[in-house]
């Protein structure tokens, strides 16, 4: 993926994002539960480093098992830079899937933002490690009382979405979308020229033009639309 195709990307909202991937069929793109830990911050763009949790087994998801090679511990040690990290909890609401520690040493390997269908712990010391989070709440008790992980970099469901390792994730105010790789180039420039035609919209609106034909267009719109961003150019 190109840095300017996420320079396009970071400047369009999810919103547009998921009207975008309608026009390609695509309706499941906005996970289901992550919000800002912290809203109000800009927009986000990078690849997803997927990570997955399952539902927790005794004999697996004990405090132990953070010191295996299979652990979240040393998932994030693989993460490169400017990753979104991804990780798929099962919405489950009751074991805080990533702390203090663990975002703090994300932020030092430079992952852009996490994101989750789960729960976060230790907040005032994720908000001090500067880590953005998209998540669906805190709860104190540690992964291992309800889930156990399994590995990274594999395709995963996190809010009702499949994402794939490489998937363009986009996080802002809005949510969390999902853009499939194929579908980055396209959704960049459809939605930048579509941002571009709704402030065109909004001056519309001010001056009182009534919705109907102008939103979406028809032809006339779209002929005055052009004249407009010509005199732009």
């Amino acid at each position: 993926m190109s840095e300017a195709l996420f320079d396009i990307l970071r400047k369009v909202p999810t919103a547009t994002i998921t009207t975008m991937l309608l026009k390609k069929g695509i309706r499941r793109c906005w996970m289901n539960g992550p919000k800002p830990l912290v809203p109000g911050g800009a927009r986000i763009v990078g690849p997803a480093f997927t990570l997955r949790f399952v539902p927790a087994r005794e004999d697996l998801a004990t405090p132990e098992s953070w010191a295996s090679p299979i652990s979240t511990r040393a998932a994030i040690e693989a993460m490169p830079e400017g990753v979104i990290a991804v990780a798929d909890a099962m919405g489950v609401p009751s074991a805080g899937i990533f702390g203090d520690i663990l975002c703090a040493r994300m932020k030092k390997r430079n992952v852009a933002a996490l994101v989750t269908d789960g729960v976060m712990r230790d907040r005032d010391g994720v908000l001090r490690s500067a880590l953005p989070v998209w998540c669906s709440g805190v709860a104190a008790p540690a992964s291992v009382n309800g889930l156990t992980f399994v590995g990274w970099q594999e395709p995963i469901g996190c809010g009702g979405c499949a994402i794939f390792p490489g998937d363009v994730i986009v996080v802002d105010d809005d949510g969390a979308v999902i853009i499939p790789q194929a579908m980055v180039e396209f959704a960049a420039h459809e939605g930048a020229e579509h941002e571009l035609y709704e402030s065109w919209v909004f001056g519309e609106v001010e001056k009182g033009v009534k919705l109907p034909g102008l939103y979406p267009p028809n032809e006339d719109a779209k002929a005055r639309y052009a004249a407009w961003r010509n005199s732009r150019s």
